[in-house]
Protein backbone atom coordinates (compact mmCIF):
# COMPACT_ATOMS: atom_id res chain seq x y z
CA UNK A 1 0.00 0.00 0.00
CA UNK A 2 1.51 3.35 -1.21
CA UNK A 3 -0.82 5.68 0.54
CA UNK A 4 -3.32 6.06 4.02
CA UNK A 5 -6.84 5.29 3.09
CA UNK A 6 -9.20 7.67 4.86
CA UNK A 7 -6.97 9.84 6.45
CA UNK A 8 -9.33 12.04 8.57
CA UNK A 9 -11.27 8.81 9.93
CA UNK A 10 -8.19 6.68 10.79
CA UNK A 11 -6.98 9.90 12.23
CA UNK A 12 -9.83 9.87 14.40
CA UNK A 13 -9.52 6.42 15.63
CA UNK A 14 -6.29 6.80 16.36
CA UNK A 15 -7.11 9.77 18.58
CA UNK A 16 -9.76 7.73 20.50
CA UNK A 17 -7.58 4.01 20.85
CA UNK A 18 -4.65 5.22 21.66
CA UNK A 19 -1.86 6.39 23.03
CA UNK A 20 -0.17 8.73 20.16
CA UNK A 21 1.02 11.97 20.28
CA UNK A 22 -0.30 14.34 17.93
CA UNK A 23 2.51 14.27 15.84
CA UNK A 24 2.67 10.99 15.60
CA UNK A 25 -0.94 10.61 14.11
CA UNK A 26 -0.28 13.69 11.58
CA UNK A 27 3.09 12.27 10.12
CA UNK A 28 1.04 8.75 9.55
CA UNK A 29 -2.08 10.31 8.20
CA UNK A 30 -0.70 13.11 6.70
CA UNK A 31 -2.32 15.83 8.47
CA UNK A 32 -0.94 19.05 10.17
CA UNK A 33 -0.58 18.54 14.13
CA UNK A 34 -3.27 22.19 14.35
CA UNK A 35 -5.55 19.79 12.09
CA UNK A 36 -5.05 16.48 14.07
CA UNK A 37 -5.55 18.90 17.84
CA UNK A 38 -8.84 20.24 16.47
CA UNK A 39 -9.89 16.76 15.49
CA UNK A 40 -8.94 16.00 19.11
CA UNK A 41 -11.26 19.15 20.65
CA UNK A 42 -14.15 18.07 18.48
CA UNK A 43 -13.37 21.36 16.42
CA UNK A 44 -12.77 19.65 13.21
CA UNK A 45 -13.74 16.02 12.08
CA UNK A 46 -17.63 16.03 13.94
CA UNK A 47 -19.46 13.14 12.50
CA UNK A 48 -16.35 11.14 10.65
CA UNK A 49 -16.63 7.95 12.29
CA UNK A 50 -13.18 6.34 13.31
CA UNK A 51 -11.31 4.04 10.77
CA UNK A 52 -9.39 1.26 12.50
CA UNK A 53 -6.04 1.36 10.33
CA UNK A 54 -4.87 -2.61 12.18
CA UNK A 55 -7.93 -4.42 11.79
CA UNK A 56 -7.90 -3.09 7.56
CA UNK A 57 -4.57 -3.92 7.11
CA UNK A 58 -2.64 -0.68 7.06
CA UNK A 59 -0.96 -1.17 10.00
CA UNK A 60 0.27 -3.82 12.26
CA UNK A 61 -0.51 -4.03 16.18
CA UNK A 62 3.39 -4.50 16.91
CA UNK A 63 3.78 -0.55 14.88
CA UNK A 64 1.41 0.58 16.42
CA UNK A 65 3.01 -0.60 20.01
CA UNK A 66 5.99 -0.19 19.44
CA UNK A 67 5.07 3.66 18.33
CA UNK A 68 3.30 4.04 21.73
CA UNK A 69 6.10 3.03 23.71
CA UNK A 70 8.65 5.42 21.78
CA UNK A 71 6.88 9.00 21.45
CA UNK A 72 9.68 9.74 18.62
CA UNK A 73 8.75 6.49 16.81
CA UNK A 74 6.95 7.22 13.55
CA UNK A 75 4.28 4.73 12.14
CA UNK A 76 5.08 3.07 8.98
CA UNK A 77 2.09 1.34 6.80
CA UNK A 78 2.42 -2.22 6.51
CA UNK A 79 3.67 -3.42 3.44
CA UNK A 80 0.84 -5.95 1.21
CA UNK A 81 1.89 -9.48 -1.16
CA UNK A 82 -1.28 -8.50 -2.90
CA UNK A 83 0.08 -7.87 -6.66
CA UNK A 84 -0.88 -4.80 -7.75
CA UNK A 85 -4.06 -4.66 -10.04
CA UNK A 86 -2.98 -4.26 -13.86
CA UNK A 87 -4.68 -1.28 -14.84
CA UNK A 88 -5.11 -1.18 -18.78
CA UNK A 89 -8.65 -2.74 -19.41
CA UNK A 90 -9.56 -4.94 -22.04
CA UNK A 91 -12.09 -3.15 -23.32
CA UNK A 92 -12.42 -1.27 -26.48
CA UNK A 93 -10.36 2.50 -26.24
CA UNK A 94 -12.57 5.59 -27.15
CA UNK A 95 -11.81 7.29 -30.56
CA UNK A 96 -13.25 10.52 -31.07
CA UNK A 97 -15.88 11.71 -33.67
CA UNK A 98 -13.31 13.62 -35.59
CA UNK A 99 -11.07 9.99 -35.92
CA UNK A 100 -13.78 7.93 -36.49
CA UNK A 101 -13.34 8.52 -39.91
CA UNK A 102 -9.79 7.32 -39.77
CA UNK A 103 -10.86 4.00 -38.99
CA UNK A 104 -11.15 3.11 -42.32
CA UNK A 105 -8.00 4.48 -43.67
CA UNK A 106 -6.00 2.43 -41.36
CA UNK A 107 -7.95 -0.90 -41.43
CA UNK A 108 -6.84 -0.34 -45.37
CA UNK A 109 -2.92 0.53 -44.08
CA UNK A 110 -2.98 -2.97 -42.31
CA UNK A 111 -4.96 -4.74 -45.00
CA UNK A 112 -2.33 -3.51 -47.59
CA UNK A 113 1.13 -3.90 -45.33
CA UNK A 114 0.34 -6.76 -43.00
CA UNK A 115 -1.70 -9.14 -44.55
CA UNK A 116 -0.98 -12.20 -42.23
CA UNK A 117 -2.44 -9.97 -38.96
CA UNK A 118 -5.50 -11.73 -38.41
CA UNK A 119 -8.89 -10.13 -38.49
CA UNK A 120 -9.46 -10.47 -34.65
CA UNK A 121 -6.06 -8.43 -34.19
CA UNK A 122 -7.36 -5.91 -36.21
CA UNK A 123 -9.96 -5.53 -34.33
CA UNK A 124 -8.37 -5.36 -31.22
CA UNK A 125 -5.86 -2.69 -32.21
CA UNK A 126 -8.38 -0.49 -33.83
CA UNK A 127 -12.02 -1.03 -32.42
CA UNK A 128 -13.50 -2.02 -35.73
CA UNK A 129 -16.05 -4.61 -36.55
CA UNK A 130 -14.95 -7.90 -38.44
CA UNK A 131 -17.91 -6.62 -40.94
CA UNK A 132 -15.84 -3.48 -41.92
CA UNK A 133 -12.59 -5.38 -41.84
CA UNK A 134 -14.23 -7.52 -44.82
CA UNK A 135 -15.94 -4.83 -46.88
CA UNK A 136 -12.43 -2.92 -46.95
CA UNK A 137 -10.71 -6.43 -48.16
CA UNK A 138 -13.20 -7.29 -50.55
CA UNK A 139 -12.92 -2.94 -51.80
CA UNK A 140 -17.23 -3.43 -51.29
CA UNK A 141 -17.10 -0.56 -47.97
CA UNK A 142 -19.73 2.35 -48.97
CA UNK A 143 -16.66 4.78 -48.87
CA UNK A 144 -14.11 2.67 -50.74
CA UNK A 145 -13.21 5.47 -52.93
CA UNK A 146 -12.51 7.75 -50.18
CA UNK A 147 -10.09 5.44 -48.23
CA UNK A 148 -6.54 5.80 -48.92
CA UNK A 149 -4.43 3.60 -46.80
CA UNK A 150 -2.73 5.46 -43.84
CA UNK A 151 -0.80 3.96 -41.15
CA UNK A 152 -2.89 3.83 -37.71
CA UNK A 153 -0.57 4.62 -35.50
CA UNK A 154 -0.08 8.08 -37.15
CA UNK A 155 -3.50 8.50 -37.48
CA UNK A 156 -3.61 7.86 -33.82
CA UNK A 157 -6.15 5.05 -33.76
CA UNK A 158 -3.79 2.62 -31.61
CA UNK A 159 -0.12 2.85 -30.23
CA UNK A 160 3.08 1.58 -32.05
CA UNK A 161 4.48 -0.40 -29.56
CA UNK A 162 0.99 -2.53 -29.65
CA UNK A 163 0.92 -2.65 -33.35
CA UNK A 164 4.59 -4.26 -33.33
CA UNK A 165 3.71 -6.83 -30.91
CA UNK A 166 0.67 -7.68 -33.03
CA UNK A 167 2.69 -7.90 -36.25
CA UNK A 168 5.22 -10.52 -34.65
CA UNK A 169 2.55 -12.03 -32.70
CA UNK A 170 0.91 -13.05 -36.73
CA UNK A 171 4.83 -13.96 -38.02
CA UNK A 172 5.57 -10.56 -39.97
CA UNK A 173 8.34 -8.47 -39.15
CA UNK A 174 7.79 -4.46 -38.04
CA UNK A 175 8.88 -1.74 -40.16
CA UNK A 176 11.28 0.48 -39.80
CA UNK A 177 10.96 4.44 -38.86
CA UNK A 178 11.70 5.63 -42.87
CA UNK A 179 9.71 2.70 -44.13
CA UNK A 180 6.76 3.64 -42.07
CA UNK A 181 7.10 7.21 -43.43
CA UNK A 182 7.46 6.08 -46.87
CA UNK A 183 3.76 4.26 -46.22
CA UNK A 184 1.43 6.37 -45.12
CA UNK A 185 -0.32 6.38 -47.94
CA UNK A 186 -1.16 4.22 -51.17
CA UNK A 187 1.46 4.80 -54.45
Amino acid sequence: MTQLLMPKATAVWLIDNTSLSFEQIGDFCNLHVLEVQSIADGEAGIGIQGYDPVQNGQITQQELDRCQADSTGRLVLATSDLPTPNRRTKGPRYVPVARRGDKPDGIAWLCKHHPELKDTQIIKLIGTTKETIGKIREKSHWNIANITAKHPAMLGLCAQADLDAAIEKAGGSPHSEEQLSNMTELP
